[in-house]
């Protein structure tokens, strides 16, 4: 049994999953294996990700449904989430490994910082997101993780049900918040990500903000999230 899954959802990354992968294999920490939740691609996604990692045909819709499934079919004692266009830096799981040594810890996450493009405005969007908003929502104990980056304890998970299938968005915010209930939620500077910024660059900075503006008022006031997820690969 590892210490820790790594839980990977995916659906036509052919051209992003080498970044999951790839990270994976430069870890420090290796007491871990990975799930690769992949959601029916036509493209060569299974083809590349069964030569690193144990893939799981599973195509009921939904980021929630397929990292539940994950998490239903791994044995480790920490589950961490990324997404198949992330990458994680060598000392993630070994970040991790540390944090979870306080039994009081339920969740973790650290910053996501865009791979591709290093324009001020996308460097900026990222660290407003994942590490200031991300901060502040710990320090007021309603903590609000990044799903890309998405550290937390297998009883804890459980104990909570996982994922709220019910939502399209909003998923990993929600369960960020049931789960204060369970423990301490923490921030780890060391436990450091790199994601593709392709839906920011297609969204512009401003749509991005706006829409998850608006996802918020909605999850809080409305308890329901926005639907309207456009597919952008």
């Amino acid at each position: 049994m590892a210490e820790i899954s790594v839980i990977i959802p995916a659906l036509n990354e052919e051209k992003y999953i080498h970044y999951p992968i790839s990270g994976l294999e430069r870890q420090t920490f290796k007491d871990f294996d990975t799930v690769v939740v992949d959601g029916g691609s036509q493209d060569a996604t299974v083809k590349i990700a069964e030569k690193y990692a144990k893939v799981i045909t599973y195509t009921k819709q939904g980021t929630a449904s397929a990292r539940n499934r994950g998490a239903k079919m791994s044995k480790g004692r920490i589950l961490l989430f990324l997404d198949a266009d992330t990458k994680p830096s060598p000392g993630l799981l070994e970040a991790y490994h540390k944090i979870f040594s306080d039994k009081s810890i339920v969740a973790a996450t650290g910053p996501v910082n865009p791979i591709e493009d290093r324009k001020w405005d996308v460097r900026i969007g990222y660290t407003i997101v994942s590490v200031f908003l991300v901060k502040f929502s710990i320090a007021i104990g309603r903590p609000a993780i990044v799903g890309s980056n998405f550290a937390v304890r297998a009883d804890a998970f459980r104990k909570v049900r996982g994922f709220n299938e019910n939502f399209i968005t909003y998923e990993d915010w929600d369960l960020s918040a049931r789960l204060a209930k369970q423990g301490r939620t923490v921030y780890s500077d060391d436990a450091v990500v790199y994601t593709s910024a392709r839906r920011i660059l297609a969204w512009g900075v401003f749509g991005y903000f706006v829409f998850y503006l608006i996802n918020i008022f909605m999850y809080y006031f409305l308890k329901r999230s926005r639907a309207d997820y456009k597919n952008i690969r």
